[in-house]
């Protein structure tokens, strides 16, 4: 046997025509049988998910009954409008904007962020830009430790570690961004009659990378049991515009531009795919190592953070908890 155990990156290859027929399927069934609604709004962020997701909606539904919402604010990348259009053009779908910066604006988000950020970074103001990041494996860490890139407008740049407080500060005050989203995504979708389709892959449907009630919140999520590998090989067949599918993945959330393995996970997608799956499949760390040019040792500790963000996101997937059962017949 191999030293690879015969594992490779072909175990996420798939049948993008087949698995498109498979998804649009299920949302028509979906869509009669439970959901009940006439179309979906998806939320549109130019990123590839938010493309793929709004193209099988098209093309289960026809492009009459999808809607995309573009949901920009002050902080969004340069390039997040511009490529969501693109993705709205080709599809031939009608479009709303809604800039959200005064929403944030009214519920203090600004003003929070920012104090959160000086509680490490006195001197953060005005015309300052900043990030959260992750120090994992990559960088030989035993464990993930946050910390805060800022940036001055004179383009000097610095780099603090992030004590709990103002890490959670910071997280909270984001969330808001997800909420006031989610909230318009649910109004365009009661006006129209609609239902509202969620955007994540099965890496971060997971590993709880999405924030509850906010991007989290959805009617269907029709590429939650795909690996992010595996979106953009659907996003290939679909015909999704080549400068979306060549975008590096990123949060779009702060206003330093940042990449998800910056924020979240230990190691870039392609990997973390892989290391997810054979996770899931009981694959020796040896064999997942040799495949993807690390150590044994780095791929045991990025199952223990896939362990770990399991238990500690667990909360994220509940329900509503109740005392004790309530049958709806009473």
């Amino acid at each position: 046997m191999s030293a690879t155990g015969g594992f490779s990156r072909d175990v996420l290859r798939i049948n993008p025509e087949l698995e498109t027929e498979r998804i649009c399927q299920r949302i028509r069934e979906l869509m009669l049988s439970r959901v009940k609604r006439r179309g979906l709004v998806v939320g549109l962020s130019g990123g590839i998910d938010s493309s793929v997701t709004v193209a099988l909606a098209a093309r289960a539904l026809g492009k009459e009954r999808v809607l995309g919402l573009e949901m920009p604010e002050r902080h969004s990348a340069d390039e997040t409008l511009m490529l969501s259009g693109l993705v709205a053009s080709s599809l031939g779908i009608e479009t709303v904007r809604e800039d959200i910066s005064g929403i944030l604006e009214a519920v203090g988000f600004y003003r929070r962020y920012d104090k959160a950020v000086r509680m490490v970074l006195p001197e953060y103001r005005e015309g300052w830009k900043s990030k959260i990041v992750i120090s994992g494996i990559s960088e030989g860490a035993g464990i993930n430790a946050f910390h805060l890139v800022a940036e001055s407008p004179e383009g000097t740049r610095m780099r603090k570690r992030l004590p709990i407080t103002p890490y959670l500060e910071i997280v909270a005050a984001t969330n808001f961004k997800q909420r006031v989203r989610k909230m318009l995504e649910y109004y365009h979708a009661d006006r129209l009659h609609f239902a509202v389709a969620g955007t994540p892959n099965r890496l971060e449907y997971d590993q709880g990378f999405f924030v509850k009630l906010g991007d989290g919140a959805a009617d269907i999520k029709p590429i939650a049991h795909l690996y992010k590998s595996q979106v953009y090989q659907l996003a290939a067949y679909l015909g999704v515009p080549e400068e979306i599918r060549r975008r590096k993945p990123t949060t779009d959330t702060y206003s330093l531009a940042q990449g998800q393995d910056e924020f979240y996970f230990a190691l870039p997608y392609e990997k973390m795919d892989l290391c997810l799956f054979a996770r899931n499949h009981g694959i020796p760390a040896e064999w997942v190592a040799h495949c993807l040019e690390l150590t044994a040792a780095q791929v045991e500790m990025v199952y223990r953070d896939i362990d770990t963000k399991r238990t500690t996101t667990r909360y994220l997937h509940l329900s509503p908890l109740l005392i004790e059962p309530v049958s709806l017949d009473d």
